[in-house]
């Protein structure tokens, strides 16, 4: 490590040369990453509602699907505005009742059901729009633009497709917005806490690195998700300032007694210790995210990783030539800082142990409950402002013709037409089913065969399976949706074992059963990481467990919150919160220990240790808690989309709740647990030939600052 601190030292010109060229390819990277906007793409290929979907796609070109409500049009423009539907680029097929029945065919002759389906309201009709590649797709995406740009008055396109064309422009408008807060909110943070006024603006330019290098990274991956493009810059400067404080402050430290390099090399040879450790932690939290059967999991896990890594080399490399290459200006520009004098705080921890630690448990437990019973929504459009134009279009198609969301029903093409009638038939009788749709019911309803057009039996027919299209009254996601899923597998089963029932609804139940086992996962997984790491860098059992377990009753005291305030939370932050918090703020925790365990060396009695490990340590965490704050306070103001703000609301206030837990009930647990500690701990105290004369002046020193 020396070596290396030398070289960034001695060539900090070089490296910050090649720091710069890396950025160049890193934007490269970043602009050839593609960003997948369908969460319900994220499910495991094996449920079978993401098996129908692959069915959808594969031989009916189907999966991927918009729905245009016009009302008021005639049967000439209607057929003109078709016509210039199929000529975008990415459309497979337009269909409408002028591909049911010609124009002088009256519509009394179609089943009732298919009237229903096919005629609503304010004088509606509908166009199934099909595409011929996935809903979040790049073609099908541009396609969704131009026909915006084809729709003529009173049309309004819904749909999942619409639906996350939407959501990618207002990402894409919004994304600026969230680094510019993180940005300018940090920097308050930074300006008030450090002496240095040039130092916030180095530490953001030395974020800058890390950040750009982890975003063109993600070419490797292919693909990531909107949430991750979203949220990953933010995190990852929340994550890692920290580091960047302990460099600084041992840069300083070093530069009282030692010329300005020598003290730089030091510096970073004494703090990469510290910083690596810290950040195993870190980055095995977010690992566990890989553990989800949801494979979000994974892609916010690993960009996440990877981005602490980048960050730690970034610290040790790219910020000592940065801090050396601006030294004289750091030294010019000192200001007064708001350091909050501790010593109260740790008077009172010191004399109230036990009561802290009591009421600690009590409002763990009591918001452990709470947690389980906060409001999730899976509905991803509920996320969603509802003047999107894809929102308003599927709340126009549930006005019009009272089916806010649809299923598709893949089986065999071995079943014959009288047992598909009575399939779907059974499935009319389903609770809240408005209508099915398939191709024999329009054969032997008064419609000869001959006039049916192709099309149509291309479109139900297609390599050895048979679909229909079912509209529902539920919204899904709901329980009325949840239980009449199960209802229609089961009579789907009845005639086709190997029969599938896809769609929204469908994948939305699968996302709800699959979230319940990967909160789990996450959890278990992140704590067993977090406790090895932790364990391995004591040589204790009983540290880990004391510091995992204040780090995971802030997290229960945060998850509960939302039930006392009456707020519903997506899905994603039970799931991803617990490891984010779990990993970004255990750096605390080992910062207050450490710092409890050398005063304890030290001579000093676990009541006096931990008075000043608050007292010394209190500037560092509060200082890196309130920008991991400040960072994603933000855009719980300026995004507009719920499962953003509602996930960086939660890891903000998580943020705070965890340093002040570190900061109040942790000491408390290191005081009365010292004696379990000492017995579980391999040399817990490791005393030398001078413990008696570093006694004597700890205590000293502790009676004269007391």
């Amino acid at each position: 490590m020396e070596r290396m601190a030398r070289f960034v030292v001695k060539h900090r010109g070089f490296v910050l040369a090649v720091a710069t060229a890396l950025l160049i390819v890193s934007v490269l990277g970043y602009i050839g990453t593609r960003i997948n906007y369908d969460i319900l793409s994220y499910l495991p290929s094996d449920l079978e509602s993401m098996e129908g979907e692959q069915l959808l796609e594969n031989d009916f070109n189907i999966a991927s699907t918009a729905i245009l409500t016009v009302e008021g049009m005639n049967s000439s423009d209607l057929t003109d505005m078709e016509e210039e539907l199929r000529e975008i680029e990415g459309v497979n097929a337009v269909f409408g009742i002028n591909d049911v029945l010609d124009a002088g065919v009256p519509k009394d002759i179609l089943p009732e059901d298919a009237q229903e389906m096919l005629y609503g309201k304010h004088d509606s009709t509908m166009l199934i729009v099909r595409f011929e590649e996935s809903s979040a797709s790049d073609s099908t995406m541009n396609a969704i633009v131009q026909i915006k740009k084809t729709m003529r008055k009173d049309c309004f396109l819904g749909g999942m497709s619409a639906i996350l064309e939407d959501t990618k422009e207002l990402v894409v408008q919004e994304l600026p917005k969230y680094v510019v807060c993180a940005v300018a909110f940090s920097l308050i943070v930074l300006f008030l806490f450090l002496e240095n006024t040039a130092v916030p603006l180095i530490f953001m330019l030395g974020v800058l690195f890390p950040v750009v290098y982890n975003f063109g990274s993600n070419i490797f991956l292919g693909e990531i998700s909107y949430i991750t493009q979203a949220l990953a810059a933010v995190l990852q400067l929340g994550v890692t300032m920290d580091f960047s404080i302990f460099l600084l402050h041992r840069y300083q430290e070093e530069k009282a007694d030692k010329p300005n390099d020598e003290a730089m090399v030091s510096a970073i040879c004494k703090t990469s210790t510290s910083i690596l450790s810290s950040s195993l932690t870190t980055i095995a939290g977010f690992l566990a995210m890989c553990t989800m059967s949801l494979t979000l999991g994974a892609d916010i896990g690993i960009v996440m990783a990877k981005g602490v890594a980048l960050g730690v080399l970034s610290t040790l490399i790219i910020l000592p030539a940065l801090i050396m290459y601006f030294d004289k200006w750091i030294e010019k520009s000192k200001h007064p800082v708001l350091i909050p004098h501790m010593g109260g705080v740790a008077r009172f921890v010191t004399r109230h142990p036990k009561s802290i630690l009591t009421a600690f448990v009590i409002v763990a437990l009591l918001f452990f409950r709470a947690q389980g019973l906060t409001n999730v929504y899976y509905t991803l459009t509920d996320s969603l402002p509802q003047d999107l134009t894809g929102i308003a279009g599927t709340n126009r198609l549930s006005d019009d013709f009272g089916m806010p969301s649809y299923h598709f029903v893949v089986v065999s093409d071995e079943l014959d037409n009288s047992q598909m009638k009575s399939l779907a038939n059974e499935l009319d009788e389903v609770e809240g089913v408005k209508a099915s749709l398939c191709y024999e019911k329009f054969i032997g309803a008064g419609i000869p065969q001959s006039a049916i057009p192709e099309s149509i039996s291309e479109l139900f027919h297609a390599g050895d399976h048979k679909m229909m299209m079912i509209t529902t009254e539920y919204k899904p996601g709901t329980d009325e949706m949840n239980a009449q899923v199960d209802a229609m597998n089961k009579i789907i089963k009845s005639y086709d074992k190997d029969g599938l029932l896809t769609g929204e609804g469908a994948m939305t139940k699968d996302l709800i059963v699959t979230s319940d086992h990967d909160f789990n996962a996450t959890s278990v997984t992140s704590i067993a990481a977090v406790f090895i790491i932790i364990l391995i860098t004591f040589r204790s059992i009983s540290v880990p467990a004391l510091l995992v377990l204040a780090i995971e009753g802030a997290i229960m005291v945060n998850l509960g919150i939302p039930y006392f305030t009456g707020t519903t939370i997506p899905f994603i932050a039970s799931i991803v919160l617990g490891t984010i918090q779990l990993g970004a703020t255990v750096d605390y925790a080992i910062l207050m220990t450490t710092r409890f365990r050398e005063e304890r060396n030290n001579g000093l009695r676990p009541k006096e240790s931990a008075a000043v490990a608050i007292e010394t340590c209190a500037p560092s965490i509060i200082t890196s808690g309130l920008t991991f704050f400040a960072a994603t306070v933000g855009l719980n103001f300026v995004s507009r989309i719920d499962l953003i703000r509602s996930l960086c609301m939660l890891i903000s206030r998580g943020a705070i709740i965890s340093m002040l837990v570190i900061l109040l009930v942790l000491p408390a647990m290191l005081i009365l647990f010292t004696p379990v500690v000492e017995k579980t701990t391999y040399h817990w105290l490791e005393r030398s030939e001078d413990t008696e004369k570093r006694t004597h002046h700890r205590l000293k020193h502790f009676k004269e600052r007391v």
